[in-house]
C-alpha cells in the first residue's frame, strides 16, 4: 500500500453558504449534544435556539452554547427565515411539522417515521405544507463518502460490480434503553445509513433478500441482519451485519468494499469502533497502481452533519441547483427498509430431502 497522499485529490466536504441561515432545534438529546451542536459551531453555523419538552435538558445546551430556549413547541415554531432541525424520535415527525409554517426549510432527523406507513403520511404532509424538506442521512455527507462518490462518478473505479458492507461490532445497546420495546431496531435505525448510501452510489435495487433477528444474550430486538440487494447480473450487492461479537476489537470491523471494472475503493467506518469514542474513518483506493491511502480531513461523526446542513442551506438560498436526500428520495430508502423486513418476516426456500424410494 502506498503512503498517504499529502493533499486530498477528492472533495471531501460541502462549501458553506454565502449568508448561513439561524437554526431552530426541535429536540435536546444526545444526538443534539454530540454531533449536531458541535458540528455547526464548528462549520460556524448560527442556531437561533432549541426547544425539547424537558426545558431543563434543553437549557442546559443553551447555556454552554449561548442560544435562546423556547419554553414551548409553538414559540419555536413560530421563527422566520429560519431552518428547523427537528432532532425527535420517528414518532413526533408529524405532529412537529404540522405546527411549521408553509414553505419552510426542514430537515428531519432519520429514520423518516417508524415504517413505510409513517414515511408516506410524512411525505404528503410535508408536500401539503410545500415545505423544502430532506432527511438527516448524513453518512452521504462523511469527508469519505463525498470523496467516494466523487471517485465512483468520475469513472474512475469503471462500473461497479462488486458492493460488500460487513460489520462484525460490539454496540452497547445498553446506552439507549428505550430500544428494548421496539419491534424495529437493527435496519430501521443501523444499517438504513448503509442501504440509503448504497441507494445514493449505485442508485435504486429491483428487490432485497434479508433476514434480520436478535440474539440470545442481547434484549433488543434484532441486532444481526443479513441482506442481498438485487441490482440484476451484473452488480452484486450485499451486507452482513452483527452487533454481538464481543470477543475483542482484533476481530471486529465495519467496512465497505467496492469493485469496479478499474479498480477498487475500501472505507473503514472507524465510529462504531469502540463506540462512542470511535477510530479514524479510512479510505483507500486502488485505481490500477496498487493500493493508496486518501488522507481523510474529518470523519462521518460530527463533520457529516454540518455537511448535510451546508448542503439543505444552499438549496434554499439557490447557490445548488439541488436538494440531496429530499423526502421523496428518503421515502425510497424507506420503502427499502420496509422490504427488508417483509422479506425476513417470509419463510427461506426450502430445500428439497432425498428419500430412498426416488421422490424428493
Amino acid at each position: 500500500m502506498g503512503g498517504l497522499k499529502a493533499v486530498p485529490e477528492y472533495p471531501q466536504s460541502w462549501p458553506m453558504p454565502k449568508s448561513p441561515i439561524p437554526i431552530v432545534i426541535f429536540g435536546a438529546g444526545s444526538i443534539v449534544s454530540d454531533a449536531h451542536l458541535p458540528a455547526y459551531k464548528f462549520s460556524n453555523l448560527p442556531v437561533k435556539g432549541i426547544y425539547d419538552p424537558d426545558y431543563e435538558k434543553a437549557k442546559k445546551l443553551g447555556q454552554i452554547y449561548n442560544i435562546k430556549v423556547f419554553k414551548e413547541a409553538s414559540d419555536a415554531a413560530a421563527e422566520k427565515d429560519v431552518i428547523f432541525d427537528l432532532a425527535i424520535p420517528p414518532s413526533v415527525h408529524r405532529d412537529v411539522i404540522e405546527s411549521l409554517p408553509k414553505n419552510s426549510p426542514v430537515i428531519l432527523q432519520k429514520p423518516m417515521g417508524s415504517d413505510l406507513n409513517e414515511a408516506s403520511k410524512i411525505l404528503s404532509l410535508c408536500h401539503q405544507k410545500s415545505l423544502k424538506a430532506c432527511v438527516n442521512f448524513q453518512l452521504r455527507f462523511a469527508p469519505l463518502m463525498i470523496a467516494l462518490k466523487d471517485i465512483i462518478d468520475q469513472g474512475l473505479i469503471g462500473q461497479v460490480v462488486d458492493v460488500d458492507m460487513w460489520a462484525a461490532l460490539d454496540t452497547p445497546w445498553e446506552l439507549w434503553k428505550f430500544l428494548e420495546g421496539l419491534p424495529r431496531v437493527e435496519i430501521l435505525l443501523h444499517s438504513i445509513h448503509y442501504l440509503d448510501a448504497m441507494r445514493y452510489l449505485i442508485g435504486n435495487p429491483i428487490g432485497v433478500h434479508a433476514k434480520t433477528m436478535g440474539h440470545p444474550a442481547s434484549k433488543i430486538s434484532n441486532t444481526r441482519t443479513a441482506a442481498i440487494l438485487d441490482y440484476g447480473n451484473e452488480l452484486r450487492c450485499a451486507l452482513s451485519i452483527n452487533h454481538n461479537h464481543q470477543y475483542g476489537r482484533k476481530y471486529q470491523a465495519c467496512e465497505m468494499r467496492i469493485c469496479g471494472t478499474k479498480g477498487a475503493a475500501y472505507l473503514h467506518l472507524g465510529v462504531n469502533l469502540n463506540y462512542p469514542k470511535g477510530e479514524p474513518d479510512r479510505l483507500e483506493v486502488n485505481l490500477g497502481n496498487g493500493w493508496e491511502e486518501i488522507k481523510l480531513e474529518g470523519s462521518w461523526f460530527i463533520d457529516s452533519f454540518a455537511y448535510r446542513m451546508r448542503q439543505l442551506q444552499r438549496a434554499v438560498t439557490g447557490e445548488d441547483k439541488t436538494l440531496i436526500s429530499t423526502v421523496d428520495d428518503a421515502w425510497k430508502t424507506m420503502a427499502l427498509v420496509e422490504s427488508a423486513y417483509k422479506s425476513s418476516a417470509k419463510p427461506a426456500t426450502k430445500i428439497p430431502s432425498y428419500s430412498h424410494s426416488g421422490n424428493y
